[in-house]
């Protein structure tokens, strides 16, 4: 078991014996306690370098599901259950080990889970992205997935996380079964925000410097950044419309949801003595009737060690979905088929 399996699972037991107080109100930064303000890096601005992996809240779901209605957070048994389930899911890995097996206990890194019901806190009322208009919907029937796909003929049946490109935004910013650390690195000038999934980088400007001209766009947009006081205010626009908002799969939406675009993203990010809040207000109006916010704390754990995020080497994944399912390479299934049969028939015949 790795270093930061044992962080995330003795963090979900701490939580489990201590009291369960209500916290903060959801969805606005915590009030910074009495006489602490917010460190500076040597050149003047906020400090907010550090690493904070996003599976101390991967048990919360970034849509509400339906048993909490309208409730922004779950009742101290909700909330013990959750953490329960989280602690179970994470000695998984000892549980393979001690029983000589490799399965899902070993891939999965959820971590723990936050009181608050979703990390959508805006609609309050439902915690979920709002419907999709007619266009979304009918883009939504295009999205491939290795995670829903039955047969596979081209690039066009993955989505850019099955081609090792990004998770595309915001999934980006919000946990994953596994790889969830994030880094925050500053210079004079520059914020750049590093993730563990896929090594990518988003570089963020704080100069002033305007967007890009219209029609340049990027797989995770273009980011300005500048500090109101404390907080640093991210404007991201000029997606590529070729990345998930949501990813089919592991993702909270089993169907995925599309961008376009149009899609435009405000971050705040507020640095507190335990690490930063993020809160995100997403809108694209060609895909989503309406906008809705992210919002949930990122806690520093400098001790986290990130891991190499090899992805599949010469995108194996892609080309050996293809030929093992489309009917173009029916022929080439057969033949292999049949050589194989032949290898195994002589190995038999010479007692090998």
């Amino acid at each position: 078991m790795t270093v930061k399996f044992l962080l995330t699972a003795s963090s979900a037991m701490l939580l489990l014996a201590a009291p369960l107080a209500a916290e903060d109100p959801v969805g606005v930064p915590p009030s910074a306690p009495a006489g602490w303000s917010a460190p500076k890096t040597e050149w003047g601005d906020p400090d907010l370098r550090g690493t904070y992996p996003l599976d101390q809240v991967g048990r919360t779901p970034m849509q509400r599901r339906p048993q909490y209605g309208s409730r922004l957070l779950m009742t101290e048994e909700e909330y013990r259950e959750a953490l329960t389930a989280a602690a179970e899911v994470e000695a998984g890995a000892d549980r393979e080990d001690a029983s000589n097996s490799l399965g899902a206990g070993n891939w999965f890194e959820y971590g723990t889970a936050l009181r608050q019901t979703a990390l959508i806190v805006e609609p309050a009322e439902t915690g979920r992205i709002p419907e999709l208009t007619d266009e979304g919907k009918r883009r939504q029937q295009t999205m491939g997935s290795s995670w829903k796909g039955q047969v596979f003929e081209g690039l066009e049946d993955f989505n850019s996380l099955d081609r090792c490109i990004t998770r595309g935004m915001p999934a980006s910013m919000v946990p994953f079964p596994y790889n969830n650390g994030v880094r925050i690195f500053q210079a004079p000038g520059w914020v750049v925000i590093n993730h563990e999934m896929i090594h990518e980088q988003r570089f963020i400007p704080l100069d002033g410097r305007g967007q890009p001209p219209t029609g340049y766009t990027t797989w995770l947009g273009s980011s300005r950044g500048h500090f109101e006081g404390d907080t640093l205010v991210v404007e991201t626009t000029n997606f590529n419309g070729l990345s998930p908002m949501v990813i089919v799969g592991p993702s909270n939406g089993t169907a995925g949801i599309p961008t376009s675009t149009s899609m435009t993203i405000v971050e705040h990010f507020t640095p507190g003595p335990d690490g930063l809040y993020y809160e995100a207000w997403v809108e694209d109006p060609v895909i989503l009737t309406g906008g809705f916010k992210i919002g949930y704390p990122w806690r520093r754990n400098n001790a986290y060690a990130p891991f190499e995020y090899a992805c599949h080497e010469g995108n194996t994944l892609i080309w050996a979905n293809i030929r093992s399912t489309s009917p173009r390479y029916a022929k080439w299934r057969e033949e292999n088929e049949r050589e194989m049969a032949e290898r195994l028939e002589a190995g038999n015949d010479s007692g090998g």
